[in-house]
């Protein structure tokens, strides 16, 4: 086999084992692993995390040496025996009692996305979000909103917000986003705009904003009035609906914004020939597993836009996983 054979031989070969890597991550996200290593006064043995997590010794120690090869744990060796902490990757991301931590929505991919992905090649872009292998709601919940914490900050810093004093978020969920926002600019107000049930599930599981500046309102976006506002924010809700709906969407933002206010969108941007970013190419595909929609280029969210009849298009590139795209009526 030539050098070059061999490298795609092995190209492929990582390829097709990545679902492993995976579910690594999201087994020792499940086992509480991350979670006992940050509580413990220092590194620990096989059989110490073997027993508090409730494992074998035989299994925990193959699943632990993976994690370090996949730089999630560190491992110092004491008198011909393993000991194992988290790196500063899984203090961060992985540990429960970190404020940036993604472990709950790890959960939910590994309960839920992993097995739509199951089904890629027989998808047909139905929307079936959130209702896919009885999900219970306050998971649902905590690893979607909770998840968002780290994720905004590069949008909502890429163009002056401070414009808008009045700022309505669509479909904003338990207000991680609106939370940010008023960190960000502290003297605008926000109002979450999303389904009652959303808003309730919310109230029930989540600890939700206590800020003067963050009001909540029950409504369907597509149907109900929408609260007034100088800017609108849809974050993450484009890409989850075919281009017919996102045009009706658009249309009522349009007629419900002030004459020079403005909507700020917020999606993972493919570029314009579609062939990158891969990670956008593959939401885009999780969006035919799960609901009906698509991420798209600027281009195409430009032409979604203006014809709903917003004009002084802007988008920018964050160099984070999700970017930003500003237009005024």
């Amino acid at each position: 086999m030539s050098s070059s054979e061999d490298h795609c031989y092995r190209l492929l070969t990582d390829y097709a084992n990545g679902f492993m890597v995976s579910q690594v991550l999201f087994a020792a996200c499940e086992l509480g692993v991350f979670d006992l290593l940050a509580e413990a006064p220092g590194p620990l043995a096989v059989a110490a995390v073997a027993a508090g997590v409730g494992a074998s010794s035989h299994a925990m120690e193959r699943l632990l040496d993976a994690c370090v090869s996949l730089k999630l744990l560190e491992v110092e060796m004491r008198g011909g025996q393993a000991f194992y902490g988290n790196t500063e990757m899984s203090r961060v991301y992985l540990s429960r009692v970190s404020p940036t931590s993604q472990c709950s929505m790890l959960l939910y991919m590994a309960r839920t996305t992993y097995h739509c992905w199951g089904h890629l090649a027989q998808a047909k872009g139905k929307n079936q979000y959130l209702r896919t292998f009885g999900v219970p709601a306050e998971e649902r919940f905590t690893a979607i909103y909770r998840g968002e914490r780290v994720q905004f900050i590069s949008v909502l810093t890429a163009f002056d917000l401070s414009l808008f004093p009045l700022v309505c978020d669509l479909g904003g969920g338990a207000g991680a986003l609106a939370k940010q926002c008023l960190c960000l600019y502290p003297g605008c107000h926000i109002t979450v705009f999303d389904l009652p049930e959303v808003v309730r599930t919310a109230e029930e599981h989540l600890s939700l904003p206590e800020e003067e500046q963050i009001g909540f309102q029950e409504g369907d976006f597509f149907k109900d009035r929408l609260p007034e506002a100088d800017l609108y924010i849809l974050a993450r809700i484009l890409h989850d609906w075919a281009d017919g709906k996102c045009s009706q969407l658009l249309e009522r933002v349009y007629q419900s914004c002030k004459p020079g206010g403005g909507i700020l969108v917020i999606e993972s941007l493919l570029d314009e020939d579609r062939r990158g970013p891969l990670l956008t190419q593959l939401y885009s595909l999780n969006m035919l597993v799960q609901t009906e929609g698509q991420e798209r280029t600027p281009s195409h969210y430009h032409e979604l836009l203006s014809s709903a009849g917003f004009r002084d298009f802007q988008f920018k590139k964050t160099g984070v996983i999700y970017d930003a795209i500003l237009a005024r009526k």
